[in-house]
């Protein structure tokens, strides 16, 4: 176990580091301030506060995790071996930046709390954070400090014995629309039928009518490979089904059609089903409760994760929302048209609250490419590179890739051509 010496014991503090000890490193840590319980301490220790006590390990404080609310933090970013690093410390410093405090600051998504430009949905975009305007977005920086912390504590305490981690791959697959043309009502399907006409689509209107009478599968319609892959993985895909009201920006098909339910259904037997959130029921608590109620008598089981529809989040009310409804897993942590770390880490953690200064039990899994952000890379090659290279970050601190692919870039729409085999190389990757 590493004790942890320190001036004041703060829920930021002990936030941040069972995150970076406990979830990334692995090792149990405990804090004291009581110098004659630190000295007496026969294993793993270090200090953090303003000065060192001695000569033991001694990271440099900075204020930000002893402080209370949003203020002003001043963030110089400078270069730190093949990495970046912020809030610097001194020369009696065994690491020339203060992780924690960086750590901290990333994690509690604290920048995304202060005023900044969001786009048409209101989202919090990647060209406005720091990992971006710095360059780190594409570096599990987070994780990449824990080694580095890592490495300072295995110099000072050459026995002990750190555990492994190995890496993972956690695949999320979205579902705001099952079906491109299937099971959309009367209305919908005449409308569809007319637009092709109107707009000289007709080689979409072929398509469609040879679907509608069932001598084509749905370009949508990727559920039997996505189960026929899953019985091939020793670990389970995470399947969203958007099952909210019919609106201007969501348009899946009704909830009250039962081969919808069949169909949901199906996949829960093989992978993880959970909710994705409608986007008015964002700002609904009441909708949302409604179709999380839904979607639990379908599945027959407790929602245990949700997504939001297009990937928004409005912090904090969105995971106060998900805690007051007992779900305590959120997928929705990442950038659209960015592969990244949204939050610094690869590492799933706990969501703090800024405005209550307390751990809550809730869990972000933060996703790091959605399929989207590969359609820029023009051919199958260049946009598996680029994957490759980016899971490659991953692999080097053991953490957790979580994709989200969506049913129709596996299903047969000519737009999404080659992301099955996308899909493939990050679930095989564990295997590489």
């Amino acid at each position: 176990m590493l004790l942890v010496y320190t001036h004041k014991i703060t829920p930021r503090l002990t936030y941040t580091f069972k995150h970076i000890c406990k979830r990334i490193l692995g090792i149990d840590v405990s804090f004291t301030s009581k110098v004659e319980d630190f000295i007496a301490h026969d294993s793993l220790k270090m200090s953090y506060t303003r000065q060192p006590l001695s000569n033991e390990i001694f990271i440099k404080s900075h204020e930000l995790l002893f402080e209370q609310g949003l203020s002003d933090v001043e963030v110089n970013v400078s270069d730190w071996d093949n990495t970046k690093g912020f809030f610097v410390t001194n020369d009696r410093s065994h690491l020339p930046f203060d992780i924690f405090a960086a750590s901290f600051y990333l994690m509690s998504r604290y920048e995304e709390y202060l005023p900044q430009v969001r786009d048409d949905y209101g989202r919090f975009i990647a060209s406005e954070s720091l990992a971006k305007k710095e360059g780190f977005l594409r570096q599990p920086i987070v994780d990449i400090w824990a080694y580095k912390l890592k490495s300072v504590l295995q110099e000072g305490f050459p026995k002990f014995e750190f555990p492994k981690r190995s890496y993972e791959v956690q695949p999320v697959i979205d579902v705001p629309s099952a079906f491109y043309y299937r099971k959309k009502g009367l209305l919908r399907t005449i409308g569809g039928v007319l637009g092709d006409v109107i707009r000289f689509k007709f080689k979409q209107l072929y398509e469609r009518i040879s679907v509608l009478l069932g001598f084509k599968r749905d370009p949508y319609d990727s559920f039997k490979w996505i189960i026929k892959r899953q019985k091939k993985c020793a670990f389970k895909f995470s399947v969203f089904f958007l099952i909210g009201d019919y609106s201007t920006y969501d348009k899946n098909i009704s909830i009250n059609k039962k081969e919808f339910v069949s169909l949901i259904k199906s996949i829960g037997d093989y992978c993880s089903v959970g909710l994705k959130a409608s986007y008015f029921a964002l700002e609904d608590f009441e909708k949302l409760k409604k179709e999380k109620t839904k979607m639990e008598s379908v599945i027959n089981r407790d929602v245990i994760g949700v997504r939001n529809s297009f990937s928004k989040l409005n912090l904090p009310s969105t995971y106060r929302n998900l805690l007051e409804l007992e779900v305590y897993q959120d997928f929705t942590m990442g950038y659209i048209n960015e592969l990244g770390f949204r939050a610094g880490t690869c590492t799933p953690f706990l969501f703090y609250d800024l405005d209550y200064e307390v751990q809550t039990p809730l869990v972000i899994n933060p996703y790091h490419m959605m399929d989207f952000a590969l359609l820029k890379h023009r051919s199958l090659l260049d946009k598996a590179e680029h994957l490759q290279r980016f899971m490659n970050e991953i692999k080097a601190v053991n953490g957790t890739f979580t994709p989200v692919f969506h049913n129709y870039s596996l299903g047969g729409d000519a737009r999404w051509k080659g992301f099955r085999t996308l899909f493939n190389l990050a679930i095989d990757s564990v295997n590489d």
